[in-house]
């Protein structure tokens, strides 16, 4: 099945091309978006076993991906999570890793960077990982 992978991000066309062009480039499969907060949340309680990677936004309309991240503190090993954000400033990068974020990608001009990490996940061993 690949790197099954939560979405996070608000904007729905940044959203779609975005996994267009992941699911293109890299082993990932979509399994699941949101563009809450509270959406984002609720489906990582009851799908904690279903990803083994989440790519978050920092504003959403509504609440914050800083939430999100929150929620995925006490994730299953292997499981990663990455912040994919206009707003990823030193001052953020420092924050997001205090949380336990793997990495943090600028959309801006970070594009190539979070796909060459997806492509890293890809070929990494995922102790935690299963195929449906």
């Amino acid at each position: 099945m690949g790197l099954r992978t939560y979405i996070v991000e608000d904007n729905a066309t940044i959203r779609e091309n975005l996994i267009g062009t992941l699911e293109e480039l890299t082993c990932i499969t979509a399994v699941g978006t949101a563009e809450t907060e509270n959406e984002s949340r609720a489906w990582l309680a009851q799908n904690s076993e279903q990803w083994d990677l989440a790519i978050v936004d920092l504003f959403l309309k509504q609440g914050s991906g800083l939430g999100v991240l929150e929620a995925c503190r006490d994730r299953r090993p292997g499981q990663r999570v990455v912040v994919l954000s206009n707003y990823a400033t030193t001052d953020m990068r420092k924050r997001c890793a205090q949380m336990g974020v793997d990495a943090v990608f600028d959309k801006s001009n970070e594009i190539d960077a979070l796909v060459d990490y997806c492509i890293a996940q890809c070929s990494a061993p995922h102790s935690g990982s299963f195929s449906q």
